[in-house]
């Protein structure tokens, strides 16, 4: 990845003064910041009725009727959605798209950074564009857009026979299905919801109701044999290509895998399942007990639960380590391993392992400031605004990117600490 190229030199860079933005334009949208670390972003309003993207102090070169989603690609360039005589584009860096449309939204980039994806819709035909090149083929609506790793492909809900509100018994006959890069499956359904690709791009499954009680899950176009009483997200196994859910059953939820359950243990509820990169561990955030909320790994729950919910659940790079974000009573917790840790707070963000997945950190609000947790330990450097951290390629540092620290409240640095100092 990018991580290698970047500077990992240990120390602190200020990289811009915002409170400098705030005087030179009318006003300063929320800021966002690249991957690096080494740029800070944010839509301005610099004269009336336009608008532009001030990056480092810097403006681009255009300015637009409206820009909104602004957001880094992975390897660091600026994208936004961008709006100028009543037709909307993408702008990469400032740069627009040669085509418009009536509307675009829902970006998507590839894994490297390298494309770009948004739905649109021109004159009611809604369709996905990649990098500039629209589909050929359009529909009545677009929805659940997804993408492959490599970009390469998208697909998307769409509805591929018209009706209207009092149509019931045709729209009970289905009436929408999933398009990959324009083209349609040929097999129809009441519903679509959310759809997942194969780590090659090659396959698409998705979660479908056939009718209005029965729910299974469709693999390119092909239901799987069995019925449930509902399901979830389907995933590819990285390595078998074996696609596995949760399904709804008499009993409870459990997995399935290629339509067979695949878990024995039942759940009240199971959901957001993911695999290690090996594909041999499954973890999933699972209630076992009615209102109490946990991480079962290959279909053993933890000991410890929580009461309000769980989510962001992420898997180590070596598969071996699971962590989440947790609420219970009010307050906000990470868990790892099967283990709370000790310190609760106002709010908690997804936790970010490092390569040898030996530490987990997490950026965490407390009292209305930002900080960052490394392996339950917090840092000393608290900030009025903060973003993910991110560790160096050899696991020995780790880059904190905030605003606020050491008693300027608008200035943005990025911090690079030795792990083991």
């Amino acid at each position: 990845m990018y991580h290698s190229y970047w500077d990992w030199n240990v120390g602190k860079k200020i990289i811009a003064d915002l409170s400098q933005w705030r005087k030179t334009f009318e006003w300063v949208e929320e800021p966002y910041v690249s991957p690096d670390g080494e740029t800070i972003a944010a839509i301005v309003k610099p004269e009336d009725l336009k608008f532009s993207v001030c990056a480092n102090g810097e403006l681009w070169e255009n300015y637009f009727d409206k820009i909104w989603y602004l957001r880094f690609k992975p390897n660091n360039s600026l994208v936004a959605l961008v709006s100028k005589d009543s037709r909307w584009t993408v702008a990469v860096a400032g740069q627009t798209w040669e085509n418009g449309y009536d509307f675009v939204w829902d970006t998507r980039f590839s894994k490297d950074g390298k494309r770009i994806t948004v739905a649109a819709v021109n004159e009611n035909k809604y369709f996905a564009v990649t990098d500039g090149s629209p589909w050929e083929q359009t529909y009545p609506s677009l929805s659940n857009l997804t993408v492959s790793d490599d970009g390469r492909n998208a697909a998307a809900v769409v509805q591929s026979i018209l009706f209207n509100s009092g149509e019931i018994f045709k729209f009970q006959q289905g009436c929408y299905t999933a398009a990959v890069n324009g083209k349609a499956w040929g097999t129809n359904f009441l519903n679509i919801w959310d759809m997942s690709f194969s780590p090659d791009g090659q396959h698409l499954a998705a979660e479908v109701r056939k009718t209005l009680y029965d729910y299974t899950i469709v693999v390119d176009g092909q239901p799987w044999d069995k019925n449930f009483l509902s399901v979830w997200k389907p995933k590819f196994n990285p390595k078998d290509g074996s696609v596995t859910a949760p399904v709804k059953v008499r009993g409870g939820w459990a997995l399935a895998r290629n339509g067979e359950i695949f878990w024995d243990e039942r759940f009240l509820q199971l959901w957001h399942h993911q695999y290690s990169a090996d594909g041999k561990n499954i973890a999933a955030i699972v209630a076992p007990r009615f209102g109490q909320w946990t991480i079962a790994v290959n279909g053993r729950p933890w000991p410890v639960t929580f009461n309000n919910l769980v989510t962001d659940l992420v898997v180590s790079p070596d598969g071996r380590r699971i962590a989440c974000a947790a609420k219970s009573d009010g307050q906000w917790y990470i868990a790892a391993d099967g283990q709370c840790w000790d310190n609760g707070f106002d709010m908690v963000w997804a936790p970010v392992f490092s390569p040898d997945s030996r530490h987990i950190a997490v950026k965490v609000e407390k009292d209305g400031r930002f900080f960052v947790v490394i392996d339950g330990n917090p840092l000393k450097m608290d900030f009025t605004a903060a973003w993910d951290p991110i560790f160096s390629p050899d696991s020995e540092k780790i880059m904190i990117k905030g605003i606020g620290c050491d008693g300027n409240e608008s200035q943005y640095c990025r911090h690079i600490l030795n792990l083991y100092d």
